[in-house]
């Protein structure tokens, strides 16, 4: 057959797999195959055959080809079909001898022989190396061997930063602890390389909105805590609400001239989804859940299957209350995607908020099963036992997450709160500092150090812990107020009445409505003698609960001390 009739049955099978008419470009594959025998002919026509999920031929047919051994393209497809069959060991070992260091840097390659025989098209395409380096991740984790697995997937965004779904596992899967995600966002924001590689460099550079957006995603991480303690928390350093929006507008801004003749028409990133699903993680972070359930409502308007959305959505659903929402959304994931471990989380969410404990351990318990490496789901079944005082299950699903989530501080964090429920002050305080040592920027770790050291009667260190909780605040939100409330007891205790005063009325200035904020200043007040506006106080904090025992006892003290005192003279009765 000529070179010409050869190449248009080339053009018919590309066009077949352009249209998933897999079948006939198997078939008009497999004939320009046996025309030829050219590696590329080969290796065209095991790519239509894994299209076609013929996964055990594509791989007897690499396998079969003495070319295998010395073009990397084969080896790789053939472990992509390894992969498939659920092969690891065989996968690993397709994929040749190789090993990784902690930073990510591969050495000891005997495999010195290997090429990569399709040079035309590196320039355009994510290198081969990262896709290796990331498939010998995936295997790593199939086996649970975690510690490789993220080793490797350094390895693959070292080889190529581009290779995000390396990236997405490492943040996702809560494989960086929050000193390396620090150590990554200077890398980047200096315009080095993200893991020393001058490969790194020349892509981040001609890619600059990649970096931004690689910045904004290393600056956060998937947590859960508040009512379910599902809050997504939080942003690598706890970045102040103005540097964070700053970050936001700079990827925003990024433009690109979609009509060289129509200059002024730009696009931008603006309504990209995935921006606007960070973003909203963001406002989730910061407390803002209605705001942030406003952002994730539009999007998924616009674009109803973007799941990572979806979570967020959830979690700010769960913030709110809103029963109606999330069981709407169950419904409709349990329909679409009955295989996903976040269809049965949502439902899980749903008994949960609505407190049938019972039946959310039961639908979180299913997530787990589906999926054993979505953190949310784990901290969501401890959660559910944690709500109904049933310790020992709780902890055993905390320290479940805490072996799979080696970068997830939470586990540690709830395992702690277990702990000081049952008033083992010392061993809370040494998860707590677990915790702290993972992830250094969560102010809810300094708040239970607080709450830990102030049980202890510590008070001098649960002054200094709270106030490093508000230091590390994005941005003070109703949120945050116990803190506030927490420190001023905390000075109340020191005797130091005039700071205490100062941060009940400050906690006030967030939450007008609160009873012990109320009942605590007016304490204060009579702590220093000053019973007029200790009434006063006591007054208040009645009128929100006219039945309040500590209220009433201290009301009738103080009037009696007020009346053996005298009446203030500078009052006037009118």
């Amino acid at each position: 057959m000529r070179e010409e009739q050869i190449e248009k049955l080339r053009g018919v099978v590309r066009d077949c797999v352009s249209k998933h008419l897999y079948s006939s470009g198997i078939f008009f594959a497999d004939k320009v195959a046996a025309f030829t025998n050219d590696p590329a002919d080969i290796y065209m026509q095991a790519q239509a055959l894994f299209l076609g999920r013929h996964y055990r031929r594509a791989y007897h047919l690499l396998n079969a080809s003495k070319i295998v051994l010395r073009d990397l393209r084969f080896r790789y497809l053939a472990a992509k079909c390894l992969e498939e069959l659920k092969e690891w060991d065989q996968c690993l070992l397709m994929l040749g001898d190789a090993k990784v260091d902690e930073h990510g840097d591969v050495y000891d390659t005997k495999d010195c022989n290997v090429m990569y025989l399709d040079k035309d098209s590196e320039d355009r395409e994510i290198n081969i190396s990262a896709a290796t380096c990331f498939l010998r991740g995936r295997a790593y984790e199939a086996l649970e061997n975690r510690a490789l697995a993220r080793q490797w997937y350094k390895a693959a965004i070292k080889a190529d930063p581009l290779c995000y779904e390396a990236l997405e596992c490492l943040i996702e899967n809560h494989m960086l602890t929050c000193e390396e995600v620090f150590i990554a966002n200077v890398l980047i924001a200096e315009n080095s390389s993200m893991l020393n590689k001058a490969a790194v460099l020349l892509a981040i550079r001609s890619r600059r909105w990649v970096a931004l957006f690689i910045l904004l995603m290393l600056d956060k991480k998937v947590s859960l805590r508040a009512s379910l303690k599902l809050t997504l928390v939080p942003w690598s350093q706890y970045d102040k609400k103005s540097v964070v929006e700053a970050k936001f507008r700079e990827v925003e801004k990024e433009s690109c001239n979609s009509n060289p003749s129509s200059p002024s028409i730009k696009h931008t990133l603006k309504n990209d989804t995935d921006l606007l699903a960070c973003k909203a993680e963001y406002f989730n972070q910061c407390g803002e859940y209605q705001k942030c359930f406003e952002l994730t409502s539009d999007l998924l308007e616009k674009d109803p299957f973007h799941l990572k959305c979806t979570l967020v959505h959830i979690a700010a659903a769960m913030e709110l209350g809103n029963s109606n929402e999330l069981y709407l959304m169950a419904s409709n994931l349990v329909k679409d995607y009955p295989q996903k471990a976040l269809s049965w989380f949502a439902v899980g969410c749903y008994y949960y908020c609505i407190k049938k404990y019972d039946q959310s351990r039961r639908y979180f318990s299913k997530a787990t099963s589906l999926d054993g490496t979505f953190a949310p789901a784990w901290i969501g079944f401890g959660n559910a036992y944690a709500a109904q005082e049933e310790g020992d299950q709780a902890m055993s699903a905390y320290r479940t997450a805490a072996r799979l989530f080696p970068g997830c501080h939470l586990p540690t964090l709830y395992i702690g709160m277990e702990y000081m429920r049952t008033h083992s002050y010392k061993l809370a305080e040494q998860f707590f500092m677990q915790a702290k040592a993972i992830c250094p920027s969560d102010p809810l770790v300094y708040n239970e150090l607080g709450v830990v050291a102030y049980n202890m009667k510590e008070y001098n260190k649960s002054v200094l812990w709270f106030e490093k909780t508000l230091k590390h605040i994005p941005s003070l939100s109703q949120l945050w107020e116990p803190t506030i409330v927490n420190l001023a007891h905390a000075y109340r205790k020191l005797k130091i009445y005039h700071e205490a005063i100062s941060y009940y009325e400050r906690a006030l200035t967030l939450s007008p409505r609160s009873l012990s904020t109320y009942a605590g200043l007016a304490y204060t007040y009579h702590l220093q003698d000053n019973f007029t506006a200790a009434i006063t106080c006591y007054h208040k904090a009645l009128w929100l609960k006219p039945d309040d025992q500590f209220c009433t006892e201290m009301l009738s003290l103080a009037l009696v001390d007020e009346g053996r005192r005298g009446i203030d003279p500078k009052i006037e009765f009118r």
